[in-house]
């Protein structure tokens, strides 16, 4: 096992106020001030997959990953001022790998890809970083600062994202995490754990991730609102459609919509699943894939058929090889003229296509156990839970979804004035659900995940 000698030191410099301080809490008077870290990490060469270097600010984590590591430690990651974050990757890697990378460290939302890195949330800004890291060349990482930028339940669930990740060989690296938050451990459940509190370390499986509990329930439509800018289809949600969302606590994560199956050999009462979207904060740890088999097995317990149809890799990855689901087909749904008419029409209409034509798509329907028939009528006899907001607060946030504009252009797009846009504004921020910050002179606001069910 390696054995890491580190010694640093700086200049003091000579001043009155130096020596003031000398005097008031009795320092050596000294030229220059310097620290040793007598420390030992695992090597390359060893049976490892996940190590943290964790302690207080000051503590020498980075100093320490730095000797060790040398050009594998990231200490920060720059990006293009223009410019997708999809072209932020190096040329050498194809548009596979880099959308391998994005989804492995659960940020898999399309549409925030081909947007500026700069205009993206903490949480998303962070997972892109993570994702360039990742994809760095040699077989091990060291990335610094990790999660420190971002709140502490997209810290948790980035961690669980990235490590199931490396766990399952999807990324085939060799990863440390350079954190002053202990709070992570858990949930990276990392082979060895150097504290720089002690200098000393840990190794073996001394941390368990915690189970992640989520409540689900019938929700009113009207709560795709805060959910449709991330999905990778459109942003058009059935009339007919029978709402749930997943919560964890107050927090709402995920939501998944159900209707009618339309095929020609469709039996009374199929259901299909219509859309299905994680906020991108609470992606990578499997939350999409167990509420969508929730809401199968409601349809199942009653006697219905549940059916899915998905182009995502992630869930055709897991659909594919869970006995919970059987494959019914897999391959392009239209030929590739139709398919190239219908985008052209959809980008004349300024909108996204709304179907999965030339895509490669699966279609899966749902064989595991269903739910209890009476707890199963009761979920779907309940009265939706209704997600709300004043008109004018609803018109802004509905148009903020759509892109980041200042106040007097939202103002033109709902019909208000700007003085009650402002006041819709500081209200929404209020909420946290839109945010603001400045391009040039101006003050922006894009809409974010909303804070709590209302």
């Amino acid at each position: 096992m390696p054995k890491h000698v580190v010694e640093v030191s700086c200049p003091v410099p000579s001043s009155f106020r130096v020596d003031q301080v000398r005097g008031m809490f009795d320092l050596k008077r000294a030229k220059t001030a310097g620290e040793r870290f007598d420390v030992e990490l695992p090597g390359d060469d060893e049976e490892w997959q996940l190590g943290v270097i964790v302690g207080p600010s000051g503590s020498g984590k980075s100093t320490v990953a730095r000797e060790a590591y040398g050009k594998r430690f990231i200490e920060r990651v720059t990006w293009p001022k223009t410019g997708a974050v999809v072209d932020g990757f190096g040329p050498h890697l194809d548009i596979k790998q880099v959308c391998e990378a994005l989804t492995a460290v659960g940020f898999s939302s399309p549409p925030s890809w081909v947007k500026p890195h700069h205009v993206l949330s903490g949480g998303e800004r962070f997972r892109c970083d993570l994702a360039r890291a990742l994809l760095a060349p040699g077989n091990l990482v060291a990335f610094d600062e990790f999660t420190s930028v971002v709140d502490r339940n997209v810290a948790k669930i980035g961690s669980a994202a990235v490590a199931k990740s490396i766990r399952k060989g999807r990324i085939a690296k060799k990863f440390v995490a350079v954190t002053c938050h202990y709070d992570v451990l858990d949930w990276l459940e990392p082979d060895w754990v150097l504290d720089m509190a002690t200098q000393q370390l840990a190794r073996g499986s001394l941390h368990h991730r915690p189970k992640i509990k989520l409540q689900i329930a019938p929700i009113h439509r009207s709560a795709w609102l805060l959910f449709r800018r991330h999905h990778y289809l459109n942003t058009e949600l059935a009339l007919s459609a029978r709402c749930f969302a997943a919560f964890w606590g107050d927090e709402p994560v995920a939501f998944s919509a159900w209707m009618y199956q339309m095929t020609r050999n469709r039996r009374k009462g199929d259901m299909r699943e219509h859309r299905t979207v994680v906020l991108p904060d609470y992606q990578g740890v499997g939350i999409g894939n167990r509420l969508s088999e929730f809401c199968a097995s409601i349809y199942r317990g009653v006697g219905r058929a549940a059916f899915s149809t998905t182009s995502h890799p992630s869930m055709l990855r897991y659909r594919s090889a869970s006995p919970l689901w059987n494959r019914r087909r897999f391959g392009r749904v239209a030929k590739l003229g139709a398919a190239a008419l219908f985008a052209r029409e959809a980008a004349a209409r300024g909108k996204r296509a709304s179907s999965s034509r030339d895509r490669i798509t699966a279609s899966f329907e749902y064989v595991g156990p269903g739910m209890d028939r009476h707890r199963a009528e009761e979920f779907l006899t309940a009265t939706p839970r209704i997600f709300s907001l004043p008109p004018t607060d609803a018109a802004v946030l509905d148009a903020l979804a759509r892109e980041a504009m200042p106040p007097t252009a939202i103002a033109r797009r709902v019909g208000e004035t700007t003085a009650h846009v402002r006041a819709s504004l500081d209200r929404l921020v209020g909420d946290s659900r839109v945010e603001t910050f400045r391009v040039g002179r101006k003050r922006v606001f894009r809409a974010v995940k909303a804070a709590g069910p209302i």
